[in-house]
């Protein structure tokens, strides 16, 4: 008797090549969403000429491990740039750049987040993420500048956030 499973949607664009030059914007979750990488508190942010009160990600120890992975990035390929990125309590958002110039090893988005998750993975000693991540190319100036402020405002609209 054959089973069937629930038909898994394609993330990626058919014939793309995600090593090429541009912005990505992803979005990677913990496993069932759950509430690992830190909180959501309030706090101060004081922009020039004024004060106002703003809730802020409070990291947990998990939390700043991804942290620090997340800025290890750009060091670990030549022509990768976290551009903006936040971390949540259940997801991070990261805006990634590939440059032209390849080296000889031009990773894709896809290798990027492997490597990323498995170093994760493997200094906690077990995985914290959802199979798989999603991603978006930008394809424009205002598409890009939308994104941002979104990563930015993310801690802002928490509670209106689809992972909440």
């Amino acid at each position: 008797m054959k089973e069937k499973f629930p038909h898994r949607k394609q993330l990626r664009l058919k014939e793309y090549d995600y090593s090429q030059e541009g912005y990505y914007f992803i979005t990677i979750c913990t496993q069932n969403k759950k509430h690992i990488l830190g909180k959501i508190i309030n706090g101060i942010d004081k922009p020039v000429g004024a004060n106002c009160v703003r809730p802020i990600m409070k990291l947990s120890k998990i939390g700043h491990i991804i942290n620090k992975e997340i800025n290890k990035i750009s060091k670990i390929y030549d022509n990768i740039f976290i551009d903006e990125y936040v971390i949540m309590p259940n997801h991070i958002h990261l805006i990634i750049e590939i440059e032209d110039g390849r080296t000889q090893f031009a990773p894709t988005i896809s290798q990027i987040i492997k490597q990323y998750k498995g170093s994760i993975t493997k200094q906690l000693n077990y995985s914290i993420w959802q199979k798989s991540f999603y991603e978006h190319v930008i394809r424009n100036e205002k598409e890009y500048y939308l994104i941002k402020q979104y990563i930015q405002d993310n801690p802002l609209n928490w509670e209106k956030d689809k992972y909440y």
